[in-house]
């Protein structure tokens, strides 16, 4: 009987071309991995800030509608969530501060009031500036616009953002970087992916 030693040089060449073939083939769909984790991060976050919305208008038509310090506008109307006090529009009661600010309402937001809404309403909310120097410390950059009916949050993904040299601005939000617009006119959060980098 003849002992076998191992396996030749040409078995150990095809297995080495077919392992080859096997990576090139799968080589694509990993390639682009981190643009969908970054993709599924801001729709998590959007969908749990979502949610946050919507608990704190429940809470203020549990408190019976609080219309604020001004009926006119809205503003000032306060409710507690989670021992947490969260200003909202008294016309509406759409969260618009987590600042002391009782001038807020969705016509008078500004990126500190967006920032501070922000983390008052998502536990463990991952960090946030509304400074664009801040933009290698924090996951969010935060600014507030005007959709001209009303102010708005723009909430973007950082990292979707490191290869701009400026802080964007305006309607930019439709086409740089991964963000998510909350309307608190109307409660309503929309994603917009647009990686740039």
């Amino acid at each position: 009987m003849r002992k076998q030693r191992g396996f030749t040089l040409i078995e150990l060449i095809i297995v080495v071309i077919i392992l080859g073939l096997l990576a090139a083939s799968a080589l694509p769909r990993f390639t682009n991995i981190a643009g969908q984790a970054e993709d599924a991060s801001i729709e998590g976050v959007a969908g749990g800030f979502t949610s946050a919305v919507g608990i704190v208008r429940g809470q203020w038509e549990l408190d019976g509608r609080p219309q604020g310090t001004n009926i006119d506008t809205g503003a000032g109307a306060l409710v507690l969530v989670d021992e947490i006090e969260v200003y909202v529009d008294g016309n509406r009661g759409y969260p618009v501060s987590g600042l002391d600010n009782p001038e807020a309402h969705d016509l008078n937001m500004n990126a500190e009031d967006c920032r501070s809404l922000f983390a008052a309403i998502l536990q463990g909310a991952p960090t946030a500036s509304s400074n664009f120097a801040d933009l290698d410390r924090v996951r969010f950059y935060v600014t507030a616009e005007n959709n001209g009916t009303n102010d708005i949050c723009v909430y973007y993904q950082a990292s979707t953002l490191k290869s701009l040299s400026g802080a964007p601005e305006g309607d930019d939000y439709l086409t740089v970087g991964n963000n998510f617009v909350y309307n608190p006119r109307t409660g309503g959060v929309n994603v917009n992916l647009n990686r740039s980098n």
